[in-house]
């Protein structure tokens, strides 16, 4: 990024490329006078992260990001996997570590803390830049070692693939622990040399892991008119709700919604586009460093995930599993094995005759029925979600012989009869046998704090299965 551009919008002041890199020097110097190895931050979306981000590179520091909405649990376990010895926070959150020496720290003219903990070393790959910690469907986060090329390799193809839109500024609408906008969010339009417009995580309507102001979101993107955006497919689905609630349309600013984390399915991408939100879907992983596929203006097909970015290759194996190489990680902490040319991803797909990648669904969620049909429960999940009537959804049949689900609203007032209607209209596109012949609403919404969903959103099956089996007549999970 060129030192005069303006890098960085944080609503009240802007900053160059060079105010970041000689606040970052400065950060630099204090983390290796007093010995810092491994760096653990543990803060809002702001300048700091990104000064710290830079200043552990600059260092050769192991940067550790960890999210604000991981339990206390989660964190306390990512500290010691990761043998952090320094944690970079405000002095209110310092707080809950009273026994850590606490150094004052102040970066970019405001207060912070450094904690000192007495942390042991760590075995880790040769190389290891950055550990992002997957939320995954347990308590204990695992921790992905990425190299600093790994993480640039994606930078790069994504600001080749996107250097036609001339994107000059992104709202960053995710959180910076988060892989996804790190990576695709940060590191790709700085190298860009575009501007990040970067609030605080309430000012663009989250909360948590899981709450979700849209009405606070789009006052922002109103206000700011960034040409790019990356969203969750909940949060896109929430904004075309509220956008055609209230007869308005995403401003005429945007170019890029770029739409990851979960299947978005072809319904919702062309209700957005239908209110002027360019919404294109996308495919990654932390093992390959974040984004492998994007769907783009000019090279786009709904349904799918995209074609393979500039640093990625894909292949299929045998058993339908995706493959990818081009961006691996290092390797996993606490695993001696380093992973090799080809990473196999979890995820079912094929590529079409074009090389748009489709995701079928987790190869560990395939279900049985009982009448020996493989069915994806997120094909399925996709085609529900497709209704504007449904906001989340989770399928179960494995050894059954037709499909349940839960249901919750996007509406709260939605009724049984609005939701019957999506389910009918989802089932008309699907063969027989991946068809729901019973559902049941919700006891509460799928999110981390009502226990039914991974820090970033993600359905933890087994426990939606064991809250809601009575009422779908099927046999709940068996208790570990």
């Amino acid at each position: 990024m060129s030192a005069d551009l303006i890098a960085l919008d944080d609503g009240v002041r802007t900053w160059r490329a060079a105010d970041i890199e000689l606040q970052a020097m400065a950060l630099a110097q204090q983390l290796t006078a007093q010995g810092t190895r491994v760096l653990a931050t543990l803060m809002d979306n702001s300048p700091v992260w990104v000064i710290a981000d830079r200043a552990a590179l600059q260092a050769g520091i192991v940067h550790v990001p960890l999210p604000a909405f991981f339990a206390p649990e989660q964190i306390a376990h990512a500290l010691g996997a990761a043998g952090v010895d320094t944690v970079l926070t405000l002095p209110p959150v310092a707080a809950r570590w009273p026994q850590a020496p606490a150094v004052p720290c102040e970066v970019a003219g405001q207060p912070f803390t450094l904690l000192r903990l007495p942390a042991r070393a760590v075995p880790m790959p040769p190389g290891t830049a950055k550990i992002t910690f997957t939320s995954g469907t347990t308590g204990a986060p695992k921790g992905v070692c990425l190299t600093a090329a790994a993480m640039q390799r994606v930078a790069d193809g994504l600001v080749a693939a996107m250097a036609p839109l001339q994107v000059q500024r992104h709202l960053c609408a995710l959180p910076f622990a988060v892989l996804l906008e790190n990576i695709a969010g940060l590191m790709a339009p700085l190298t860009a040399g575009a501007t990040c417009i970067v609030l605080s995580l309430q000012d663009v309507g989250l909360t948590g892991s899981s709450s979700f102001d849209v009405a606070r979101f789009h006052a922002a993107v109103v206000r700011h008119r960034p040409n790019s955006l990356i969203l969750l497919p909940q949060m896109l689905r929430a904004w075309t709700g509220y956008l055609a609630q209230t007869r308005q349309r995403a401003p005429d600013s945007l170019k890029l919604v770029a739409v990851g984390g979960a299947a978005v399915g072809a319904g919702l991408v062309h209700a957005a586009r239908s209110l002027s939100i360019p919404a294109y879907e996308g495919y990654g992983l932390s093992e390959g460093a974040s984004v492998q596929t994007l769907n783009l203006p000019g090279r786009d097909r709904p349904g799918s995930a995209g074609a393979a970015l500039p640093h990625a290759r894909l292949r299929i194996a045998a058993d339908g599993e995706i493959e990818v190489a081009g961006s691996l990680l290092a390797g996993y902490l606490g695993d001696a094995h380093a992973p090799g040319d080809w990473w196999p991803t979890g995820d079912l797909g094929h590529v079409d005759t074009d090389g748009f990648l489709h995701v079928d669904g987790r190869k560990k969620n395939l279900l049985i029925t009982a009448f020996g049909r493989n069915v994806s429960p997120e094909w399925v999940e996709t085609a529900l979600r497709g209704h504007p009537a449904i906001g989340q959804a989770v399928v179960f049949g494995d050894a059954q012989p037709t499909l349940s689900a839960v249901l919750w609203p996007l509406a709260a007032d939605a009724d049984e009869a609005q939701l019957q209607a999506a389910v009918n209209a989802a089932n008309a596109q699907l063969p027989d046998y991946a068809r729901v012949q019973r559902w049941v609403r919700a006891t509460a919404p799928f999110t981390a704090d009502a226990g039914m969903a991974t820090a970033n959103g993600r359905p933890q099956r087994a426990a939606v299965l064991a809250r809601h089996a009575q009422a779908l007549g099927i046999p709940a999970p068996a208790v570990a």
